[in-house]
């Protein structure tokens, strides 16, 4: 690890899970400091809110004293020049996923030259873990018990409790 060094692990994280987690921990292991930055992807409509994706991921996240949670609405290169950070971290699952990040690491590379992006593979045991998968769950009210910590779950059950009371 070097010292003083920063990495930003970004994504939608709606929600978190034991992916993301997993590839915070191992980012954990390389740098001092982690910005887990929730983000917003236009493209996509999500089950909770920025807010709420943040607070979950907070939960998640707890125990892991060099993580902090941010936010962002921008560009990812944008927050990587912003907080000078030394890598942008992703997880990616399988070979559909490492050719997207790729592309996206080689679009961040032009406008973060400082900032490299590093790929982490998924655990065998949590490649078929996404945050889709926990959202048809969570939809048909199924145990997601083993897809995120308990933490995130009381939070989700919270924001879901006050949705329909």
């Amino acid at each position: 690890m070097k010292k003083n060094s920063i990495a930003i692990v970004p994504g939608s994280f709606d929600p978190i899970t034991n992916g993301h987690i997993f590839v915070i921990k191992e980012a954990a292991k390389r740098y001092e400091k982690i910005y887990v930055a929730v983000m917003i992807n236009s493209e996509k409509q999500y089950t909770f809110t920025l807010e709420e994706r943040k607070r979950i991921a907070i939960a998640a996240l707890r125990d892991i004293p060099s993580v902090e949670v941010i936010s962002s609405d921008g560009w990812l290169y944008e927050l990587a020049n912003a907080l000078n950070a030394d890598a942008i971290v992703k997880g990616y699952r399988n070979e559909v996923d490492l050719e997207y990040e790729n592309n996206m690491a080689e679009f961040n590379r032009q406008y973060a030259p400082n900032t490299k992006t590093v790929l982490i593979k998924s655990s065998l045991e949590l490649m078929s873990v996404s945050s889709t998968v926990v959202r048809e769950k969570i939809k048909n009210k199924s145990d997601i018990k083993k897809l995120l910590p308990q933490a995130a779950i009381n939070v989700i059950e919270e924001i879901l409790l006050k949705r329909n009371p």
